[in-house]
């Protein structure tokens, strides 16, 4: 292993550096596996990294297959389609490559491998978690963007065929066993995509931090990816081979997947259903809601806002007045409108937002008529 590279326990093994892909045959068969399913999107096959993965796997010894039939916003089709994949591989393990996307539909595909019930029926909203045991494989995630931090969550979000709703999945069993964070990987991102990714990062440490309940760790772990964000987000976006900026960014969303077991809020709510009904990037949907919610929010969560405020821009008078700052500074749009949404949709997006699980650890109760103001707010 190289000297550049560092490993973190936390449960998952983390593996950070510039080339740690390189390590995958080992870490795969490390955990017991020599036949693997790389789930990817088309994406990743198109930038070359789907296969370079395979060739690392298979030049270390483990028969690799590629399943690329993941959406943007994964539905239940695509884990249906990998769990067929994986079985006529013979697989053993599940090595996630890419965004959110694949790394949910990863997670996703290895827990139907083993468990029969249909995924409505492991749904978080509902406890569906208690259902979903140990034995689901072992999984290797490789992020190749620094937004969901999906690599080291716990959770998957797929949009359900019964619901037409974009629901998460929760449990300890979908933890990776390994995550190899590579900078160089995110080398391929465009400055939009870098750009709503890290927005996403950024949104689940604020979020985090800002949700009911005591969790102090989870609390540290979100104001430090929010201080990478404010010192890095807009580097990455600026100069997209800046490593050091690339790979501060992927320990920001790193640290918001795991700041946020605390709970996340109403900017997830309202950002979900413009991914399944509108088809916005998760991040940029967060992107667009996120001053709304936190100008909201200000009136009871006043102090943590205000610390927000002042890691992300001191001379800003509020929170929110920050949010819009960094927003505009790394180019995304100022609202909804921009990308197609309008006041003509808000019923159905309140409808579904207020089903949503997030907002209930908002740390201001929403109504649906709440919801549907931010939408507004937000156009």
């Amino acid at each position: 292993m190289s000297e550049s590279l560092v490993t973190w326990a936390f449960p998952t093994t983390i593996v950070f550096g510039a080339g740690a892909v390189r390590t995958v045959a080992d870490h795969v068969k490390r955990i017991g596996a020599r036949r693997a399913l790389v789930v990817c999107d088309a994406g990743v096959v198109k930038v070359g990294i789907a296969e370079r993965v395979r060739a690392l796997l298979e030049e270390g010894g483990v028969a690799a297959r590629v399943f690329d039939a993941v959406d943007p916003n994964p539905v239940e089709k695509n884990i249906a389609d990998g769990v067929a994949a994986y079985r006529a591989h013979g697989a053993a393990c599940v090595v996630s490559v890419g965004g959110g996307s694949p790394l949910d539909a990863g997670k996703l595909i290895a827990l139907k491998v083993t468990h029969e019930r249909p995924l409505v029926d492991y749904d978080d909203a509902v406890d569906g978690g208690q259902h979903i045991g140990p034995n689901v494989p072992p999984i290797v995630t490789i992020p190749t963007t620094a937004g969901t931090g999906s690599e080291v969550g716990r959770s998957g979000v797929v949009t359900l065929a019964a619901t037409g709703r974009k629901t998460v999945i929760f449990s300890p069993h979908l933890l990776a066993r390994v995550a190899l964070l590579d900078p160089e990987l995110t080398r391929s991102m465009p400055a939009r995509v870098t750009a709503a990714t890290g927005f996403d990062a950024l949104t689940h440490c604020l979020e985090a931090y800002c949700s009911v309940g005591d969790h102090p760790m989870a609390d540290a772990i979100a104001l430090g990816g929010l201080e990478l964000c404010a010192a890095h987000l807009a580097r990455a976006v600026e100069n997209g081979d800046d490593l050091a900026a690339r790979g501060a960014m992927m320990k920001a969303a790193m640290m918001g997947a795991v700041a946020f077991q605390k709970g996340l809020g109403a900017c997830h709510s309202l950002a979900h259903p413009l991914s399944s009904e509108k088809g916005l990037h998760h991040g940029l949907a967060n992107a667009l809601c996120l001053p709304a919610v936190v100008d909201f929010n200000e009136s009871v969560a006043h102090a943590r806002l205000d610390r927000v405020r002042g890691i992300l821009d001191p001379g800003s008078k509020t929170c929110g007045e920050a949010v819009r700052s960094l927003r505009k500074r790394v180019g995304l749009p100022e609202g909804l409108k921009a990308e197609g949404v309008s006041e003509a949709d808000v019923p159905k997006l309140a409808e579904k937002a207020f089903e949503d699980a997030c907002h209930r650890c908002n740390p201001k109760q929403v109504t649906r008529d709440d919801l549907a103001a931010l939408y507004r707010a937000s156009l």
